[in-house]
Order: structure tokens, then C-alpha cells, then sequence
């Protein structure tokens, strides 16, 4: 068709009211600062992004629940070459605070994971959940889909109450005796605070949870909290006894539904034992396990250098397969 022709015809469908329609307009990307506040269902949460490489940009989900996400700092090394993200989930750390039982829910969770995906528009991503943040993962892989998340990363995480509760039952039973006698007496929320059954528990999480008697400090953590009305209200007093919310919780026959590269993670002195992780990890088509071997439950505060090395390589090679 020639050029006269051409504008001839278009001349006339434009007489007919029927010329080609003008392109939709494309709505422009939101604008994600590094550091703000996102609104989700309950109130506003706090996140931080670290780095500003090209590479698909890594979500962070913290432990708890109500924990909070600054420790996640010490992983800024990932941040050479793609965006790491961690937000605190509502209820803690610098994110709001309601007094509303009903808002701690894992469905609520879920669907506040998916309000911070879509505020800063992470359209592609991968996941990366430590303890009840590996829970939370999993969750919103099972229920929202796994559509544009390029892989996930199950750091000790929690798939199943009563595997975690006969795993924590049978490790303190290789603690000294008077600490057992204290914890066997410090199940029920009207003893947990007592401070016999603090004392006992600090030697429990020295073993499993720290990994040591302390924690190197993290200076973004300073004077940031947790939620204690969160933990208490969706798990219970102690680690050894779940009254909350996620006290019948079990995703391990679901498991398999996982269809994207998986990793599991483990520190060698785990609450979240190894045997455990690997069974979970035999349940995923095709998924690796990773364990720490100088580490308890906190594997990427003791082991920073090691955690990031296997995570970025694992990133590397998601990516490498798509």
C-alpha cells in the first residue's frame, strides 16, 4: 500500500469514526524510596533496601512472630549486585503497633507480604524466610502462587508444630538436669516470666537459639524491639509448648507443591534440627540443604561470611536456570 493511499484510508476512517485507537497509557512504576513506611491491611509497616543492583532484588521475612528484621543488616554483602529488602512485620520493630488480637493471623501475614510486594513493585523477586519467616514463605507460596518469585530460600524454618515441639523437647533433654526441672515447670504463659524459668530458658537458647552467650550487637538494632503480644498470641510462652494460633500448624505433605528452585538452610545446633530440615528438603522436587556447621538457630548472625556465600551462589544459579 502506498503512502498516499495509506493516509487516504486513514482519512476516511477517521470520517467513520473508526480510526485506530491512541496506545493506553502505561501507568509509571511506583516511586520506592529506601527507607519508608508501606500500608497493609492493619496498619503501616517499616521496610529498609539495601544495595541497587539490576540483579532480581531479594525479600527478607523475619522470625518471631514478632520479631523484627534489623539483624537482617549484617547481610549487606548480598547487596552488591541486586536490591535486599527486609521490612518489620506490623506488630513490631519500627512498624506499627495495634492492640487488635485479630490482626495476628498467618492469612493476615500472607496478605501484608503481598501488599509490600506490590508497594514497592517487586514483580520478580526471590524470598528468603528465617524461622516463622520460612513459615510466612511458604504460606504465601501455597496460597497467593509462585508466580514471578524465582526462587526461596527456607532458613530453620518452621514447617510443622508438632515436629518443632518433639525436636526442642528431645534437645533440652541433653541439658543439665536442674535446667530441665526449671523448663518442665515454665510451659504455661503464668510461668514464663518467672525469672527461675527466664534463667532456664537463656541456657536453652544459648545452646540452640544463640548458638553462644551472645550475639555480636547490631547497631541498627539499637532500641529496636520485638512483639511480644504477637509471639504469645500466635505461638505461646515458651518454645516448648504452642497454645497460639499455629499451635496444629503442618505444610509437610504440601510441600511438594513447591515448583520453583528451593533451598534449605540448617545451623549444625539447631533447634531447627537437621534431621528435620532434611526431611523437609526430600519432600521438594529437586530442592538443596545447606547446613551450618559452627551454628545454632541464629546461622547468619554466627556465620555471616558462609551465609552470604551460599545464598548468593544459590541466587546465582536460580537465576542461571530461567
Amino acid at each position: 500500500m502506498t503512502a498516499r493511499v495509506l493516509r487516504c484510508c486513514l482519512v476516511f476512517a477517521t470520517a467513520l469514526g473508526c480510526a485506530p485507537a491512541a496506545p493506553a497509557p502505561v501507568a509509571p512504576a511506583p516511586t520506592v524510596t529506601p527507607e519508608g513506611f508501606v500500608q497493609v491491611p492493619g496498619g503501616r509497616v517499616w521496610y529498609r533496601i539495601m544495595g541497587t543492583g539490576d540483579r532480581t532484588p531479594l525479600l527478607l521475612l523475619h522470625g518471631g512472630p514478632g520479631g523484627r528484621s534489623c539483624a537482617f543488616s549484617v547481610l549487606s554483602d548480598l547487596a552488591s549486585d541486586r536490591r535486599v529488602i527486609y521490612y518489620d512485620q506490623l506488630g513490631s520493630g519500627r512498624s506499627d503497633r495495634p492492640n487488635d488480637l485479630a490482626l495476628w493471623r498467618t492469612e493476615r501475614f500472607v496478605e501484608e507480604l503481598d501488599a509490600v510486594r506490590n508497594a514497592l513493585d517487586l514483580r520478580e523477586l526471590h524470598l528468603l524466610g528465617h524461622s516463622w519467616g520460612g513459615t510466612l514463605a511458604t504460606e504465601y507460596l501455597l496460597t497467593k502462587g509462585q508466580r514471578g518469585v524465582r526462587s526461596v530460600i527456607l532458613s530453620s524454618p518452621l514447617i510443622s508444630t508438632p515436629r518443632w515441639l518433639e525436636d526442642t523437647r528431645r534437645l533440652r533433654l541433653t541439658l543439665p538436669k536442674p535446667v530441665q526441672s526449671a523448663l518442665n515447670k515454665c510451659e504455661a504463659v503464668e510461668t514464663a516470666d518467672d525469672p527461675a524459668c527466664v534463667a532456664a530458658n537463656d541456657v536453652f537458647e544459648e545452646h540452640f537459639v544463640r548458638g553462644a552467650k551472645a550475639l555480636p550487637a547490631v547497631p541498627e538494632c539499637e532500641g529496636v524491639t520485638g512483639g511480644d503480644q504477637v509471639y504469645r498470641h500466635m505461638w505461646g510462652a515458651g518454645e516448648f509448648t504452642a497454645t497460639g494460633l499455629l499451635r496444629d500448624y503442618d505444610r509437610t505433605d504440601r510441600l511438594g507443591e513447591l515448583k520453583l528452585p528451593v533451598l534449605f538452610l540448617a545451623g549444625r545446633h539447631d533447634e531447627a534440627v537437621p534431621q528435620t530440615i532434611a526431611d523437609f528438603q526430600k519432600r521438594v522436587p529437586g530442592a538443596q540443604m545447606r547446613v551450618l556447621e559452627n551454628s545454632a538457630h541464629a546461622t547468619y548472625r554466627t556465620e555471616t561470611a558462609e551465609y552470604v556465600k551460599i545464598v548468593r551462589q544459590f541466587l546465582v544459579e536460580a537465576e542461571s536456570k530461567q
